[in-house]
């Protein structure tokens, strides 16, 4: 009994809601898949990437400008175009607005021009956070323009892909965009050019559909998830349970889907040889 009396009790201790205040909001990030705790500054260091399990978190169009370009520098292109409303959708205008304050964006992709290990390239990035990524009309004009940027300065195009579909506020005017994008792409590699195609987590729809695919090297980061449609669709529609790895992009690459699968902090290396064996190729045939 006196034992008792003298042992030291176990407790945890609440923070008070001060002490909660004091904390700065973003210092620390717990991973979606393991649950790690990592500071976010660590986090960033690694490129996003979990220390523990490796998973792969979400980028924006800007952050792979600067983990991808030479000294993060994009010369960007068409950056004062943005969404209207032509169907007079219902709360389309809102939904932009919100889109535009969350992202820091004007839409869901950010074309320009940079280098990358010293080759220039028409770059294109699309931003998951601006409404899930989808392909609207200015999405589609501005890649279309892009790629005939690419064909006129005879530069190799890298797109990073994600996007959950077309814009369904747009209706027709989205899915128009689809051929259009890809008749671009058409016209690009007729006039011999390069397209490296990035996916990145996660990618669907009418962008998996269209240009995302449409690549002469087509690489992914780790376990993106990517196809047309999502697997309880299929499910549902071919009545079988699919693989527990399905869509990821080691399942497409053991399927002939991918060329590659890249871990991010090999990323701007693999793309900066890919780089030099188009540019080796260019030279070992000038003048023939």
């Amino acid at each position: 009994m006196l034992k008792d009396l003298f042992q030291k009790r176990k407790y945890a201790t609440i923070p008070s809601e001060k002490t909660k205040r004091e904390i700065p909001e973003g210092l620390m990030n717990k991973c979606p898949r393991c649950g790690t705790i990592q500071y976010s500054k660590e986090l960033e260091k690694n490129l996003k990437v979990c220390t523990s399990c490796n998973y792969h978190y979400k980028l924006n169009a800007l952050e792979r400008v600067a983990m991808t370009l030479d000294e993060g520098r994009l010369f960007e292109y068409d950056d004062n175009m943005v969404s209207e409303d032509p169907l007079q959708f219902p709360d389309y205008e809102a939904k932009l607005s919100k889109a535009k304050d969350k992202s820091g964006l004007k839409d869901a992709i950010v074309t320009g021009e940079g280098t990358i290990g010293g080759y220039p390239v028409v770059f294109g990035a699309m931003s998951f956070d601006f409404m899930g990524g989808s392909l609207g009309s200015v999405v589609g004009e501005k890649l279309t323009r892009a790629i005939e940027n690419a064909i006129q300065k005879n530069y190799p195009l890298v797109l990073f892909s994600t996007s959950g579909g077309a814009r369904m506020q747009e209706s027709i005017l989205s899915l128009m965009q689809m051929a259009k994008t890809s008749a671009a792409i058409s016209r690009l590699d007729e006039a011999g050019g390069l397209f490296i195609s990035v996916i990145t987590d996660p990618t669907f729809g009418g962008v998996s559909a269209s240009f995302a695919m449409l690549g002469d090297i087509i690489i992914a980061e780790p376990a993106t998830s990517f196809g047309f449609t999502g697997r309880r669709v299929i499910e549902q529609t071919i009545k079988q349970k699919l693989p527990d790895n399905f869509q990821t992009a080691e399942f497409n690459l053991q399927h002939g889907q991918l060329d590659k699968v890249v871990a991010r902090k090999d990323l701007r290396a693999t793309l900066t040889k890919l780089l030099d064996l188009h540019a080796g190729k260019g030279d070992a045939n000038y003048g023939e």
